[in-house]
């Protein structure tokens, strides 16, 4: 029982950490924007998914309807589409540290194509598209690329990838280290110690037990004198 505990708290925090790596680093999605406006939309129970409330504009505010930007844009299948927000992030996390919001509408704006002539794009975002909470993915960067069928590497998510992978590796390493240096022979001599109170235990039973035997033999010979 408390290994499947153990083993369902370990994909839980696997899910964890996985859903929130896939939120955080950046993914790139190659697309012709179609569309770009300003629209007021209200922050409610969704407000982790959106840039603090001052983030780039310098004044404070705690206002629940917000002038957003967003980009429109269509995959290269013609019918898949997608939307994106463009805040500014500041020294907040996600560590992208953004504060071109204006500069890049202007460049979505610029690269606006249709159907019949599409201008290919990869747009660097993080984040999700969820429909149901009005969660949006937010643009980071806009580049100009060859077609629809251009090859994107990640680096940086091998980069940073590579690196956690690493940084988990040592720690687990660090752990059996310290486990068996400090921790198993701990163990060990704690187990000697209820071993050797054990073989105590069962001395000082023997003990009894040839006492209350010597006791009752001789109770018995009272009673064969009688």
């Amino acid at each position: 029982m408390w290994t499947k505990i153990k083993w369902g708290l370990r994909i839980f925090a696997v899910l964890i950490i996985g859903a929130f790596l896939h939120y955080t680093l950046p993914q790139r999605d190659v697309v012709h924007i179609i569309n770009t406006y300003n629209k007021n939309t209200p922050i409610g129970a969704n407000w982790m998914f959106y840039a603090i409330e001052d983030t780039g504009t310098g004044v404070e505010t705690t206002a629940t309807i917000r002038d957003i930007r967003f980009i429109d844009a269509v995959y290269p299948d013609g019918d898949t589409v997608m939307v994106y927000r463009n805040e500014d992030t500041g020294w907040f996390w996600p560590p992208y540290f953004k504060w071109d919001s204006s500069t890049l509408q202007a460049e979505a704006q610029n690269l606006k194509s249709d159907k019949a002539n599409p201008q290919w794009v990869a747009i660097t975002h993080y984040g999700w598209r969820l429909p149901i909470f009005s969660i949006f993915p937010n643009a980071v960067s806009i580049a100009r690329v060859e077609g629809p069928d251009v090859t994107l590497i990640p680096w940086v998510n091998i980069i940073i990838l590579s690196f956690l992978a690493f940084v988990i590796f040592m720690l687990r390493k660090m752990w059996l280290q310290f486990r068996e240096r400090m921790v198993d022979p701990a163990l060990a001599d704690v187990g000697e110690t209820f071993d050797a109170a054990g073989a105590r235990v069962d001395t000082v039973r023997k003990e009894a037990r040839g006492v209350f035997g010597r006791f009752g033999a001789w109770l018995n010979t009272w009673k064969a004198r009688k």
